[in-house]
């Protein structure tokens, strides 16, 4: 289980993340987490997941896996294959690799028979609830309308985190929910973390921040603040 509150980075498919630079990235990321304390993460791509779980000792997770066991699936992505590689647990259901409700549970079922984490994505209140009844260790409610927009869900839509945590522990009360979706500084997580959060996802407000050191620094602050 990964350790509340936590700043889960998404490294996506970025140039800025690719290769040495998301190695590299994992190290700056995990220099500030022991810096400041904080309980921090990593989502590298696929390639680059054996090389970065090498180098850092932060838990590092998939950004997907598929709801299958090993065999003859050419091009799918095998959950015992990410833990080979080092990976934690996975994200599941990102807005930008969608899965429906059936394949979310084969995937959650899988990821525990493996005693890995489940982060599961989940787009509004309704979808957290149904989502919880799968009980995954982790949900991340993430407005797709906001993602990569700067404007931070905690603050414009706060009701959105708020009811994803009363609605998502009501049908699993172990569950621990975050909120993604313009995070982009320490006060959009404070308030995310104020909001009954215990954690946030991000991606391009480090990713591709001009000074990524600096932007974590910021986040990391944000948790120490809450």
């Amino acid at each position: 289980m990964l350790r509340t509150p936590i700043v889960i980075v998404n490294f996506k498919a970025y140039a800025e993340a690719t290769g040495e630079r998301g190695v590299n990235l994992a190290r700056v990321i995990a220099g500030v987490g022991g810096e400041r304390e904080v309980s921090v993460a990593v989502a590298p791509q696929a390639f680059d997941l054996r090389h970065v779980a090498s180098v850092v000792d932060i838990p590092v997770l998939a950004q997907h896996v598929d709801p299958i066991t090993a065999g003859a699936r050419t091009g799918w992505l095998l959950p015992d294959a990410a833990k080979d590689a080092g990976a934690v647990g996975s994200l599941v259901n990102h807005s930008e690799h969608r899965l429906q409700l059936s394949e979310i549970e084969q995937v959650v079922r899988r990821l525990r028979e493996l005693g890995l984490t489940s982060v599961v994505c989940a787009e509004d209140v309704e979808v957290c609830r149904r989502v919880a009844a799968f009980k995954p260790d982790m949900i991340a409610v993430e407005p797709p309308e906001l993602i990569g927009t700067g404007r931070a869900v905690s603050k414009v839509k706060p009701e959105v985190v708020s009811d994803a945590v009363k609605g998502a522990r009501e049908a699993d009360p172990g569950v621990a929910v975050l909120c993604g979706a313009g995070i982009s500084n320490g006060e959009d997580v404070r308030v995310a973390l104020k909001l009954g959060a215990k954690g946030v996802l991000i991606a391009s407000s480090v990713v591709k921040a001009p000074d990524p050191r600096a932007a974590m620094l910021d986040i990391a602050d944000g948790v120490l603040k809450a």
